[in-house]
């Protein structure tokens, strides 16, 4: 357990660090804090030895470590609404009658803009629902719209292309057979068990019908598990001086493609905040950044989410305050 004096170090270094970006040393301590350059000193090797500050090659000064920064997410910061006038987040709420896909795509631009990180907002993901109906309505020509029933009472819906010369009646013969193999099975697996399915040859009657018509389904069924979300302030992270390399700039640039920035939030608290920082982020490209992900309310029964990502030197005490409070005005529109 930290000593006082040793949260008051702490929370002075990290504080310091995020704001300038340069190692902290004792006499910058020593300025801020009635303790002498000795006992400073001391208690930041302490700090060091327990885990909770690292030191860096170029610099006698110390940096958070992953764990340091955790204790003053957790124990030690004092949220700071007042950083930033929220007027102008209530300001975006109240402009008019707008759809709710409009309002999570500003309110993440604003976000972005007040944070100068990157921000994003993703609805209910319908890869953790199960498939309880699959129906094909024909539309025109060689058309049709695949509907899909979750265990939800979610409808997803996919206009689907067959190939020329396909009659409906088969691609209809396709969806009963569907109906009866992917009843109850995770959207998410749905591609997994129609391929095992046919290469172990268990549904023959699959294989009697033009291959196409089950890749415009697989294809359906792929779009289906991937959510509506919003992307803002990628460039951002070009600004920061963690990611002056280019290498590692173009990584995290991949990442924010659409199919992996959907693995950001596949673990996430969906009744609270959750805070990933550093190597927390399985996937490599995101081992320098924090992610700080806060719920939303999309009905009774259903939850998005919203995050800001960034440097481990996040601007935490900034940041945390807007991401509730962002939450709590879209919660608000599902009342």
């Amino acid at each position: 357990m930290l000593s006082d004096r040793q949260k008051a170090v702490l929370k002075l270094i990290v504080e310091e660090f995020v704001r300038t970006a340069e190692p902290v040393g004792s006499r910058t301590l020593s300025k801020l804090l009635v303790f002498s350059p000795a006992t400073i000193r001391n208690e930041m090797a302490d700090l060091e030895e327990d885990g909770y500050l690292e030191k860096t090659h170029s610099s006698s000064g110390r940096v958070p470590s992953e764990k340091g920064y955790h204790y003053y997410v957790e124990t030690l910061m004092k949220e700071d609404d007042t950083a930033i006038d929220l007027k102008i987040i209530d300001d975006l709420f109240k402009e008019g009658p707008r759809s709710r896909e409009t309002l999570i795509e500003e309110s993440m631009k604003l976000l972005s803009e007040l944070t100068n990180y990157t921000t994003l907002a993703l609805g209910p993901q319908a890869r953790f629902a199960t498939v309880k109906k699959i129906d094909l309505v024909p539309l025109y020509d060689n058309t049709g719209l695949l509907i899909v029933i979750t265990n939800q009472g979610h409808l997803e819906n996919k206009q689907v292309h067959m190939p020329l010369g396909t009659h409906i009646e088969d691609a209809k013969q396709v969806v009963n057979i569907l109906n009866d193999l992917l009843k109850d099975v995770p959207i998410s697996q749905v591609s997994e068990k129609l391929h095992y399915e046919i290469e172990t040859k268990n549904v023959e009657a699959l294989l009697n019908y033009n291959e196409s018509i089950l890749e415009a389904f697989l294809e359906a069924f792929t779009q289906f598990t991937e959510s509506k979300f919003y992307l803002s302030g990628q460039s951002n992270m070009l600004y920061q001086p963690e990611f002056s390399d280019l290498d590692r700039v173009r990584e995290l640039m991949k990442f924010f493609e659409k199919n992996e920035v959907l693995k950001l939030v596949e673990h996430s608290d969906s009744n609270g905040m959750t805070v990933r920082i550093g190597h927390e982020n399985q996937v490599q490209a995101m081992q320098d950044c924090s992610v700080i992900m806060v719920p939303y309310d999309v009905s009774s029964s259903e939850k998005g989410t919203i995050a800001v990502v960034g440097p481990t030197r996040m601007e935490y005490r900034k940041v945390i305050p807007l991401l509730k409070y962002i939450a709590s005005h879209l919660s608000k529109l599902s009342k």
